[in-house]
């Protein structure tokens, strides 16, 4: 039986990727410092801390895994300092030491973020960083210690793009949300393509990577997502035709006295569904280059609208 440790396991992709390991019948290791969102994960789940290395040392020696899938990091955009982001950096550091010394450690997967670039930038390489948020700078700052240290077991680096699916949180399932409750306005012609993935797609990706040959993923960066990227302006038709919606057209300009408006706000302090920032990223192209982990995982089990189907059942549940 395979022994996997999975950091941030009680998180959106933790919880969907624990499901998955459990059913394949995987001996599994949630560590997190929140309690599981499922019930049945709480016999494989420990409450710790990236940051408290005693028993993050304690934990994962004793439990003497097989693989290691990190995920656990502060994801949120609204740090004001990399140190509010120590979990991605102290916390990757104090993970590092521990797997050392593991023995019979066979391979690592680190989760990094698409944000180590700002989005429509195209990286030249895997070493080229373009961040535009704190916590953009906190995933760089993770990969260049993974790298700098490069571990002597196998190891490869994960940058999810925009996933989606049962289980997520803002920002990603607020725009299922603004669609569902008729707030969502086609921009004119200012539709944009992005990669965005289903949870399941990336699972099956992430998994792919963590059996695939040495030589096709050791000390490899791989972006994970849906290979076609979306149209916006299509798969919000789509997720509104779950509810028999109909979107409106609206020109932009109207979005952009919007985002003036969320802008003035938030030196207020007060929430509004609009900002500069979000509209620069709602309008903005970017489409990732997903052929290498393509060649490990051409198959995609999910589609876009069976995804939506399910995640728009998944809402109406917890409603």
């Amino acid at each position: 039986m395979l022994k996997i440790v999975v950091t941030g396991g009680s998180g959106f992709i933790g919880t969907n990727l624990i499901s998955k390991l459990l059913s394949d019948g995987v001996d599994v290791l949630s560590i997190d410092e929140n309690e599981p969102k499922i019930k049945e994960h709480l016999p494989i789940f420990q409450k710790v801390n990236l940051l408290d290395y005693d028993n993050l040392e304690k934990s994962i020696l004793s439990f003497n895994p097989d693989y290691v899938i990190h995920l656990g990091a502060r994801t949120d955009l609204n740090g004001k300092s990399l140190t509010e982001y120590d979990a991605n950096i102290q916390g990757v550091q104090n993970l590092i030491q521990i797997l050392d010394k593991l023995p019979s450690l066979k391979r690592v997967l680190f989760t990094s973020s698409m944000y180590v670039c700002q989005p429509g930038y195209t990286p030249k390489n895997d070493n080229d960083y373009k961040p535009h948020t704190i916590y953009g700078e906190s995933k760089v700052q993770t990969e260049k210690i993974i790298k700098e240290r490069n571990p002597s077991y196998e190891w490869a680096l994960i940058r999810p793009t925009s996933i989606w699916g049962p289980y997520f949180g803002e920002p990603y399932n607020l725009f299922f949300k603004i669609v569902l409750s008729k707030k969502y306005f086609h921009m004119g012609s200012r539709a944009c393509k992005k990669t965005y993935g289903y949870i399941d797609n990336f699972i099956y990706q992430l998994l792919s990577i963590l059996k695939a040959d040495e030589k096709l993923i050791n000390k490899k960066t791989f972006y994970l997502g849906d290979y076609e990227p979306y149209d916006i302006s299509l798969w919000a038709n789509e997720i509104a035709e779950v509810k028999n919606l109909k979107i409106p057209n609206v020109p932009y300009a109207f979005f952009k006295i919007l985002a003036f408006t969320g802008d003035f706000l938030k030196v207020f302090k007060i929430k509004f569904p609009m900002t500069s920032f979000r509209l620069r990223n709602m309008t903005t192209d970017n489409v990732y280059d997903l052929t290498p982990i393509y060649e490990i995982a051409p198959t995609l089990p999910v589609s876009r609208k069976k995804g939506t189907a399910i995640t728009v059942k998944w809402i109406d549940d917890i409603a």
